[in-house]
């Protein structure tokens, strides 16, 4: 039996036809999703960002154990620190980490490892997972983190999306660095960091085509 009470579940009620539009309404603006490296420093308020981490921790999570920190960085000097240290951590990986085979599919998104985008967003998200909590002193397992964290950080792409920003998954790995400038807990791991903003006024994206559906989806 549970041991927590039990709620109705709250269904939406939609028709059919209210299902399918709702479906095909949202997939044509996901479709239009792409990440930016290109950012305008226009400010987005406290109050948009924390809608958009609420969003993201509705997310499911093994056990309800919510293994996530979110750490919304837009103190100029705090990004100025992360900036320096991701981009050395990129140097080196542009210059000896990555396999030539690596460098040669990054080469159409005309990136290397300067990143000025990490001053210029006015948000950096960084998100933390949480392999075990604290609990009364005591350490508590936290399960499926990684999937659960990574369904979380979908869950705010989209709703970055949504709300008519842009975001870009970054990476500098190592990013132990990040656990550092925020001094985080031992119980915390960096896991993604996002700048989120506007689009610069010119932005510009790589004209890339996505999969056809034949090849991503199968009937059983």
């Amino acid at each position: 039996m549970s041991s927590s009470p039990m709620i109705p579940f709250p269904a939406a009620g939609y028709s059919p036809e209210e299902t399918s539009l709702r479906a095909r309404e949202f997939m044509a603006m996901m479709q239009k999703r792409r990440s930016l490296r290109h950012f305008s420093d226009r400010p987005v308020s406290k109050a948009v960002m924390e809608d958009l981490v609420k969003t993201a921790a509705a997310a499911p999570s093994g056990a309800h154990k919510q293994p996530w920190t979110f750490c919304l960085v837009g103190d100029p000097e705090k990004k100025k620190l992360i900036r320096e240290a991701a981009e050395a951590e990129e140097y080196e990986n542009y210059h000896g980490r990555m396999s030539d085979e690596w460098l040669e599919d990054l080469r159409q998104f005309d990136t290397n490892w300067k990143k000025p985008f990490l001053e210029t967003a006015p948000w950096l998200v960084v998100i933390f997972k949480k392999p075990y909590d604290i609990v009364d002193g005591e350490q508590r397992k936290n399960y499926y983190v990684s999937e659960s964290v990574g369904l979380a950080a979908g869950i705010l792409i989209t709703a970055i999306h949504n709300a008519g920003l842009a975001c870009l998954t970054h990476t500098p790995s190592p990013m132990n660095f990040l656990q550092n400038i925020l001094d985080r807990p031992a119980n915390e791991r960096p896991f993604l960091l996002l700048p989120v903003g506007y689009p610069a006024k010119e932005a510009s994206v790589p004209d890339l085509n996505r999969k056809p559906i034949e090849e991503i989806l199968f009937y059983y």
